[in-house]
C-alpha cells in the first residue's frame, strides 16, 4: 500500500457492495493455449457480490515472458484502475486476458502485484488443500 490514502469512492455511495479478500488454502494453475502461464500456492480469492470468485494470483508467480503488456484499461469504483496484458503463446495471442492494479484502492490493497485472468478465455485449475 502507498503512503497516501487511496480510498475506494465505491463504497460511499454502495457501502452495502462487499469485497472479500482471502487466501486461498490450495494451488491454482492457469494456462493458455495449453501452455502454463501461472501456478502459485499463494493465490488470493476475492468475492465480490454476486460475481463468480476470481483468483488474485502474485505477478512473480506468472510467466513474464507470455505476458505482453496492451494499451487496454478499465476502471473500478472498488478497485481502482486495471492494466491488461495478452497472453502470447507461439500459436496465438489471447487478447487482453489477464489485468492487475498498479495502485489499487486502500480497501483492496491485498491485490497489488497480483493479476487475475479471465476464466472465459483460459485454462484455471484449482486444487484445494
Amino acid at each position: 500500500m502507498n503512503d497516501r490514502p487511496n480510498p475506494a469512492p465505491g463504497f460511499k455511495s454502495r457501502p452495502d457492495h462487499k469485497i472479500i479478500i482471502e487466501h486461498y488454502s490450495g494451488y491454482v494453475r492457469v494456462s493458455g493455449d495449453g501452455i502454463t502461464v501461472a501456478e502459485t500456492d499463494n493465490a488470493l480469492i476475492l468475492h465480490e457480490g454476486s460475481y463468480a470468485p476470481v483468483f488474485y494470483i502474485p505477478m512473480r508467480d506468472a510467466s513474464a515472458d507470455l505476458l505482453e503488456p496492451t494499451a487496454h484499461e478499465t476502471g473500478c469504483p472498488f478497485k481502482g484502475r486495471a492494466r491488461y496484458w495478452s497472453i502470447r503463446t507461439p500459436r496465438e495471442t489471447i487478447e487482453n486476458s489477464v489485468w492487475g492494479y498498479d495502485d489499487p484502492y486502500d480497501e483492496v490493497a491485498q491485490i497489488k502485484g497480483h493479476i487475475a485472468f479471465y476464466a472465459s478465455k483460459v485454462e484455471i485449475d484449482v486444487n484445494p488443500a
